[in-house]
């Protein structure tokens, strides 16, 4: 009668680790296909996420998002690109005040390019998506490296944006060390699923958790 009661216990246990593991799994390869769709639509604005600068320069990551960017505004697909990111202590430039500067120094006009800033994901999008809305842009290509176009699309769709993917196509993080992007991402997905991609956000800086704005 004793290890009735155990057994069950141990078989609940198992379930929910089962139920866990088949989750998580599901979450990494729903962010592995998102990253591999390209699309095809028009939207109101490019947004795109930010990632390292390099003192003024983009770094080889951003400078791969921003050529993406100007691809798709080159080609009409857009008429207005929203550029993201801050700076770390000790930065003078900001991530997306780089990305403006390399934009118009390859013809966009700065009357089109919407400001933001940011430290994660999140708020990547909420210091560009009032300014979007204000102007009635509600449509979004985002760019991103592959590996972080999930949580960058669902970061986008839960601040009132709609959200299509167009991730950079062949990014510089590709390479032996990826799957350490693609673990991360597996876990803030899995969980901002659960508690909401905005207190994920506020729980990645008070606990200094390695969420980044770009996934790098």
């Amino acid at each position: 009668m004793i290890f009735g009661p155990l057994r069950w216990a141990i078989r609940t246990v198992l379930a929910l680790v089962l139920l866990l593991v088949a989750y998580v799994g599901i979450t990494f390869v729903q962010i592995w296909l998102t990253g591999r769709v390209h699309s095809t639509r028009r939207a109101d604005a490019i947004l795109v996420f930010g990632t390292a600068e390099l003192n003024g320069r983009p770094s080889a990551e951003l400078a791969a998002r921003l050529g993406t960017a100007l691809a798709l505004y080159d080609a009409h697909r857009a008429p207005w690109i929203a550029v993201t990111g801050g700076n770390r202590p000790g930065d003078v430039y900001t991530e997306a005040g780089v990305s403006a500067t390399w934009l118009e120094a390859r013809g966009v006009p700065a009357s089109r390019i919407i400001v933001g800033g940011g430290d994660d994901t999140w708020q990547n999008v909420s210091s560009v998506a009032p300014r979007l809305r204000a102007r009635h842009l509600t449509t979004v290509l985002t760019v991103t490296d592959p590996f972080h176009e999930d949580r960058a699309m669902a970061n986008a769709s839960s601040q009132g944006l709609t959200p299509y993917p167009d991730p950079v196509a062949h990014a510089p993080s590709s390479g032996p060390g990826l799957w350490r992007y693609y673990l991360k991402e597996t876990i803030a997905v899995s969980v901002g699923r659960v508690v909401g991609y905005g207190l994920l956000s506020t729980w990645s800086r008070s606990l200094h958790l390695p969420f980044a704005a770009g996934g790098l």
